[in-house]
């Protein structure tokens, strides 16, 4: 729930009607009601931004969310959107593919390396841009919080992120020369070299699931993954 503004001073009720408004840290005028930065989500969650809880995260919300969040900005081919749910399980796969050995509970991390976008979106790159690093902030809480309520560390280990940097340029590259319309040079001027992938991780991550399908999906591997992680 947010948090309620302080009730104004005895100074503050004897400022002059011209003077400029009391502005308090979550940008609301003093005595008028904060600013609501939470979001209710289908569970019956609330989450706040400012300051997200494990307790209100749950995997469905997530994984329903993450199957309705584009990526590209909605940009690419196909009857249905490659949404942000469908990416999380390419990297995944590509992550596993270059460390068969990896674990299920690092795994895991990666598939939820995306998953603060259930709440804030999907920002593309040339966005990001012109915004700065502002965004990071809330991101970072938010996979924090993610990370806490499934028993993960708060912060992956380097090379694990280092890991989930390389498997996500990877699947960018994929989702660019074969959905959002770049060819081979310009993808790999932006996303280096082209992973080798199998003709069935082509035909089964590279075309755009229905959400209903991306949803099911992701909540399945996280369950298998997040089982075997105990």
């Amino acid at each position: 729930m947010p948090r309620l503004p302080l009730a104004p001073s005895a100074a503050s009720d004897s400022r002059r009607r011209d003077d400029p408004p009391v502005v308090n840290k979550r940008g609301a005028t003093a005595g008028a009601a904060a600013p609501r930065a939470w979001q209710r989500m289908l569970s019956g969650r609330r989450l706040d931004l400012l300051d997200p809880s494990a307790l209100d995260i749950e995997i469905e919300d997530v994984a329903h969310g993450l199957a309705r969040v584009a990526r590209w900005n909605g940009q690419t081919s196909g009857p249905y959107i490659f949404s942000v749910a469908q990416h999380s399980l390419l990297v995944e796969t590509l992550a596993h593919l270059r460390a068969p050995r990896l674990d299920h509970g690092r795994r895991l991390t990666v598939l939820l390396h995306d998953a603060p976008e259930y709440v804030i979106g999907d920002m593309i790159s040339p966005f990001k841009v012109v915004i700065g690093d502002a965004y990071k902030v809330v991101e970072r809480r938010l996979l924090t919080a993610i990370h806490r309520r499934f028993g993960l560390p708060a912060k992956a280990p380097a090379d694990l992120e280092k890991l989930i940097k390389t498997a996500d340029r990877e699947a960018a590259f994929l989702e660019a020369t074969r959905l959002a319309g770049f060819n081979i040079t310009e993808a790999r001027r932006f996303f280096g070299r082209p992973p080798a992938i199998s003709l069935s991780i082509e035909r089964d991550y590279l075309k755009p699931w229905s959400a209903d399908t991306a949803q099911a999906r992701y909540l399945d591997r996280f369950k298998k993954l997040f089982v075997s992680s105990d």
